[in-house]
């Protein structure tokens, strides 16, 4: 079993609340003083400042609304944000409503017309998916944009709609210090090889499928 005294600068050493609870106060303060070194460490052994590739994937909710997270975070810091939406489009997203007040700062573009059981379309959601790559691939491309999120593009991804390859090639485009979000489930097993970030949201329970309980307004959308 490793001690405080074997960790590296890459294993910050981590407490319970009943071991906590077990120690005197001079062994907890001894502990946290060594997890403060370890931090200190880590940090300054970590390079400049880099722009992100960040994916969320994963069949567990709160993709999207993490990244929006994100998406706020940057707005707050002045920065320009671009929105690209590839599965959803066919209602109007509340998120919408709210990030219109940041027209100066936010281009917002919802260009997808809804899930494939509802379009029962292959073609036009190709069609569809690829009109949102190109307007992605813009932003992608601008080094005036902070952060660029592409809302569902894994989807799109795992459906065939769009080359993983044609993807990766233009993730190469982004400018050194710009941030991009790739959500969706199914996400590409080479798109999380070339990402910086990779989140899974597992699926634990769902209301719908637990309690026949239909999406929530202000939860769902």
């Amino acid at each position: 079993m490793k001690t405080d005294s074997d960790l590296s600068a890459n294993e910050t050493p981590d407490i319970s609340g009943a071991e906590a609870s077990s120690l005197g106060a001079e062994q907890y303060r001894k502990k946290m003083q060594r997890r403060k070194e370890v931090q200190e460490e880590r940090l300054s052994q970590a390079s400049s400042d880099k722009g992100l590739i960040i994916v969320h994937t994963g069949n567990g909710k709160g993709k999207t609304t993490a990244a929006l997270g994100m998406v706020l975070r940057s707005l707050g810091h002045g920065y320009q944000v671009a929105i690209v939406q590839f599965i959803k489009g066919a209602w109007e997203p509340a998120e919408k409503a709210i990030f219109g007040r940041f027209s100066g700062q936010l281009e917002f573009h919802a260009m997808g017309e809804g899930f494939t059981w509802e379009t029962q379309d292959r073609e036009r959601d190709i069609e569809k998916a690829r009109a949102a790559w190109s307007k992605g691939l813009e932003f992608i491309r601008n080094p005036d944009y902070k952060l660029v999120l592409l809302d569902e593009i894994n989807v799109a991804l795992k459906l065939g709609y769009l080359r993983v390859e044609e993807a990766l090639a233009g993730l190469e485009q982004k400018p050194p210090q710009s941030h991009l979000i790739l959500t969706g489930r199914g996400a590409p097993a080479e798109l999380i090889a070339r990402a910086d970030l990779v989140t899974e949201m597992t699926l634990i329970k769902h209301p719908l499928r637990e309690q026949g309980i239909k999406a929530q307004p202000g939860i769902e959308y």
